[in-house]
């Protein structure tokens, strides 16, 4: 009987497991960014995946605000997400360490919607990696945008918002937001730094903003500190309500934040716009991606796959204000507004045909605002990643020393410790009263 009872027990676990495995299967877990699908369309996929494929789904949903926090918690902690929507160089950091795998587009008899996205996006996304692997077969573009400048048209005219230069401006002295990236702000200081030599060809952008090198990151550091008496604050969120309430006239800011920050400050009278510098800024873009600890691959390619329909992109826009990668006709006409008096030239998105149409500037930028932007790789080198991060914390001043940071979390855990104990003699204090009761009253009876 005793031999026996470790098989027994393996049999129960096994069996267990196998049960666990199968409920599993009928779960969907997603981690997005925080307000960035519409809520009716996440709820709806249950009903939509049970039409395709005849199967019962259960979406868990949660929520994360900072690409490396999500990034950590895959990575460290094994997390079991299915789906997952970072951004561009974190896909490129997460294929790099083999943490993706390839998705699934065999949909059986559900048509593929994965074929709506953008060729530029996709292209894009593809010069990330060049092992012989496509990005694309790891991930798919959910939504994009510009960096760029929010401005009150009153307080800021459009010549002045339309060079960084600005935000070095005396003129404006903490009216400035900026936004609490040290990738954009890097990106946008190096190039402000390089502006004679981009007018003589000398350099691109895109070369500007992935140098981490230690002239390019001096560069930038000196640059950023002579920015600061400018500064408001560095935001993450807070941006859009202090430029609609004018408490700011600057925000340093991404498109799709820029287009429901002018939708807000037009109802209670207030002129806001945007535009992307001359000198040019960084294109972002954030995908869908499946984790290698996905524990149900299929439910989550089919999740994808229904994110990139017409409607539901339509639908994901209006509900958040940024802009889908899907670049299908349906769409284009959805946005195109006549009252607008300029065309642009939207061909590199949607098509030659689309090379003069009506369209929000802000949300699909013109071929001449493209080409002047260019993408901020993964600083992948764990040392200039190291040198960056540190100059962005000496420039923000948040910076302390080592030793001085050593010193505190050894206070705090002493503090703890002195806590705990205490905790612990108060309690035996107690058990011991409470036998000495019963004992007493053992002896009365």
């Amino acid at each position: 009987m005793k031999h026996l009872l470790p098989l027994l027990l393996a049999f129960l676990t096994l069996g267990s497991c196998g049960r666990s495995q199968e409920e599993r299967s009928k779960i969907l877990k997603v981690y997005n960014w925080a307000d960035y699908i519409d809520e009716d369309v996440l709820a709806e996929f249950p009903e939509w995946y049970k039409e395709q494929t005849g199967e019962d789904i259960k979406v868990i949903y949660q929520v994360f605000d900072i690409n490396e926090v999500m990034l950590t918690k895959i990575e460290r902690g094994h997390e079991d997400f299915d789906v997952v929507c970072p951004s561009e160089y974190i896909i490129e950091r997460m294929m790099k360490k083999e943490m993706l795998l390839p998705i699934n587009r065999d949909f059986g008899k559900t048509p593929d919607y994965i074929h709506n996205l953008a060729p530029y996006i996709q292209d894009e996304l593809n010069k990330m990696i060049t092992d012989g692997r496509r990005v694309t077969d790891y991930a798919v573009p959910y939504m994009w945008g510009t960096a760029g400048t929010l401005y009150n048209t009153e307080l800021v005219t459009e010549e002045e918002a339309m060079t960084w230069k600005s935000l070095w401006d005396p003129k404006f002295t903490n009216k400035i937001l900026m936004k609490d990236s040290y990738r954009d702000c890097y990106g946008t200081a190096i190039i402000y730094a390089n502006t004679e030599r981009l007018n003589k060809g000398e350099v691109t952008v895109e070369q500007l903003m992935n140098d981490n090198s230690t002239e390019a990151i001096a560069t930038a550091e000196e640059y950023l500190k002579l920015m600061k008496p400018n500064i408001a604050g560095w935001e993450a969120d807070f941006g859009k309500e202090m430029m609609t309430k004018g408490k700011a006239w600057i925000n340093f800011t991404w498109s799709g934040d820029a287009v429901w920050a002018i939708e807000e400050a037009d109802a209670v009278g207030v002129e806001l716009d945007y535009v992307v510098p001359q000198e040019g800024s960084n294109v972002w873009f954030d995908g869908w991606v499946i984790p290698k600890y996905s524990r149900n691959v299929k439910a989550a390619s089919y999740f994808i796959n229904y994110m990139c329909q017409s409607d539901i992109a339509l639908r994901n826009m209006d509900a958040i204000g940024y802009v889908s990668a899907v670049a299908t006709d349906e769409i284009l006409e959805e946005k195109i507004d006549s009252t607008l008096e300029n065309y642009s030239d939207l061909s590199y998105f949607f098509g030659p045909h689309a090379d003069s149409v009506q369209v929000d500037p802000i949300q699909y930028p013109s071929r001449e605002v493209i080409e002047r932007c260019a993408v901020i790789r993964d600083f992948s080198n764990k040392e200039d990643l190291e040198k960056v991060l540190e100059m962005w914390s000496r420039v923000k001043g948040d910076n302390l020393n080592a030793g001085l940071v050593l010193f505190i979390f050894a206070v705090i855990g002493v503090l703890f410790i002195s806590l705990l104990a205490n905790k612990i003699k108060k309690y035996r204090r107690q058990q011991q009263r409470n036998r000495y009761r019963r004992k007493r009253r053992n002896k009365r009876k």
